[in-house]
């Protein structure tokens, strides 16, 4: 996949408390500023997850940025000391590890939000300065909450949440009901509650309903604060989608959250799920491929690629992507049920034999691949005693008994029961249309009846096709005199002499907007600004540097006198322009 110049990747910042308790708070400053970012349309940002695979790990962002397929990396740590907190970030360029900009950041931690947004404009700012145009909001983060103890409790919650364990699960609703303690209107603690109680109703961990209770109380409150939130219309397709398979319902709420975020990895995974369910297995490619664009390190985005191959029955590519999503992550059961799944269709015996012989499920899974691949037919009739109240069973984590059922002399019970499946909306057999293993089944002539969705093709608007942006657009005339106000103020005023020049501070003194100023110089002029800006820089220094009364100087010290903030940067853009390093420019014309 061809890199983006205008993508990055924020790595967890170091925890450098002394409290190694902290830690919730630095990954959750981390989420923020990558929530941040996904706000801007066509910047490339690296999912949490991907990012997340980094931590703690001694790494060469080169080859980080070629594993995420960025052209910048971020990196940094927080100091959090009772009311204040200390953050330093930088940024990297990915290609060849040059540090291109950097900051420290000083705060009282009651104005955490106005920081996040101050640093998150900053890092975008920087981006579009080195590698193109793109449009900047004014602000990229609004205050959740007024209480920073409510803000700090909720990031606790959060922590515990992406553990993903009922433990934790139940841990992070603890800190998510402290932070609703500490402010009544915390919507987002609320939704992460929801999530929550959700999650643990629907694996069996908690009593069903009084989990989807508890979800909707949450939701109730929540709705009543805020339905800005992505969380807002994704907490409808769990409902409509899983619950109801009210598909058409599904996809708007889907719609919904990618018009807010048209990152945001639950909707991309939701819109690829949606049209597994119906077959367009081009369509949910295009949105698999998409996940795997933003978070090429999550096994779950590998898993559904993979189930996407196994559903038209290309098998072996199947068991290649859920292969990559077990080396991720090689406790992801879903994954392991899926590789089982695909080497049963290969016939490949010994390797089936090795991947399920410590599943719970493997004497289930060894019957349906004797049923597939040596021909057994007959089953005791013990056996399927033992399984006629199979349907009352909410915990299973795929239906083995119906596909063994499916696939021998038993095709009628196995109809019987998959009709029972439908009418509970199992999740399990959602994809029963296009599943190899349940193909014998539709030779019965009410297979077709058993289900009927409510969503087609053509209910999908504007389909794989890019939505009209409104994209600056400045005419001719207006670009004429644009550029001549803005080359008259750099030649005249000579404001590139100072390191900490940036695209903001050009703009408010030519008095137009920021993303008027970087459509100029990127799309107009075809540089970006540090390049335009550079330009001077070089050749004021070729301006000083043969003189010489300056001779006791430094070249570095002259390029920096020049505006050049990095030796890096400067020997760089020296070289690409001239062809020489600057030594060998100063020796040359110095004979």
């Amino acid at each position: 996949m061809q890199k983006s110049s205008k993508s990055i990747a924020v790595l967890p910042f170091v925890n450098m408390s002394n409290d190694v308790n902290n830690e919730y708070f630095s990954d959750g400053i981390t989420e923020e500023i990558i929530n941040a970012l996904t706000n801007i349309k066509e910047l490339k940002v690296i999912a949490r997850t991907s990012s997340f695979a980094f931590k703690g790990k001694q790494v060469d962002i080169r080859k980080v940025g070629k594993q995420l397929n960025v052209a910048t990396i971020l990196e940094g740590s927080v100091r959090k000391a009772m009311n204040r907190v200390r953050i330093t970030a930088q940024l990297i360029d990915a290609s060849d590890g040059t540090h291109y900009w950097s900051k420290n950041f000083d705060r009282e931690l009651d104005d955490i939000f106005k920081l996040q947004d101050e640093i998150s404009l900053l890092i975008a700012n920087e981006v579009r300065n080195n590698f193109g145009h793109f449009d900047i909001q004014d602000h990229l983060v609004t205050e959740v909450t007024s209480s920073i103890e409510a803000y700090e409790l909720f990031l606790k919650g959060r922590y515990y949440q992406l553990q993903w364990t009922p433990d934790a699960l139940r841990e992070a609703i603890n800190y998510y009901n402290k932070a609703i303690e500490k402010d009544k209107n915390y919507a987002k603690a609320y939704y992460a509650n929801l999530q929550c109680f959700g999650l643990l109703a629907a694996w069996g961990y908690m009593p069903y309903q009084e989990g989807i209770e508890n979800a909707e109380r949450n939701f109730l409150i929540a709705k009543e604060l805020d339905t800005q939130l992505p969380e807002y219309p994704l907490s409808f397709v769990g409902k409509t989608f899983w619950g109801e398979w009210d598909f058409k319902s599904a996809y708007g709420y889907i719609e919904q959250v990618l018009a807010i975020n048209p990152n945001h990895i639950d909707g991309l995974e939701a819109m690829a799920e949606l049209f597994i369910a119906h077959g367009l297995f081009d369509q949910a490619e295009n949105y698999a491929r998409k996940l795997l664009d933003v978070d090429p390190l999550s096994a779950n985005n590998h898993y559904t690629l993979a189930h996407i191959h196994y559903y038209q029955k290309d098998f072996k590519t199947a068991l290649t992507h859920v292969n990559r999503a077990l080396r991720i992550r090689p406790d992801l059961e879903l994954a392991k049920h899926l590789q089982a799944l695909c080497l049963l269709w290969l016939n490949k015996k010994e390797e089936f034999e090795n991947a399920t012989k410590n599943n719970p499920l493997y004497q289930l899974q060894t019957i349906l691949f004797q049923v597939i691949n040596e021909n057994n037919q007959s089953l005791s009739e013990t056996l399927i005693e033992s399984w006629k109240d199979v349907d009352k069973e909410r915990s299973q984590l795929a239906p083995y008994e119906l596909f063994i059922l499916a696939n021998t002399a038993h095709k009628a019970e196995a109809f019987n029961l998959l009709k029972k499946y439908i009418e509970q909306r199992r999740g399990q057999i959602i994809n029963y249309r296009q599943d190899p293993l349940l193909e014998p089944l539709k030779q019965f002539e009410d297979f077709v009846n058993l289900h009927t969705s409510n969503f087609s093709i053509d209910d999908v608007s504007e389909l794989n096709v890019e939505k009209a942006n409104n994209k600056l657009i400045i005419d001719p005339t207006e670009q004429i005199a644009l550029k001549k106000k803005l080359v008259d103020y750099i030649e005249d005023e000579t404001p590139y002499l100072d390191s900490q020049l940036n695209l903001k501070f050009v703009a408010d003194a030519l008095e137009i907007h920021p993303n008027k100023l970087s459509y100029l110089i990127n799309e107009v002029m075809g540089v970006n600004f540090n390049e335009f800006i550079n330009q001077y820089r070089l050749k004021h220094f070729k301006s000083i540097a043969l003189k010489p009364e300056l001779k006791h100087i430094t070249i570095l010290g002259l390029a920096y006198d020049s505006g050049f903030n990095s030796k890096s940067v400067f020997n760089t853009f020296f070289k690409k322009s001239e062809g020489v390093t600057p030594s060998k420019w100063v020796q040359l014309h110095s004979i």
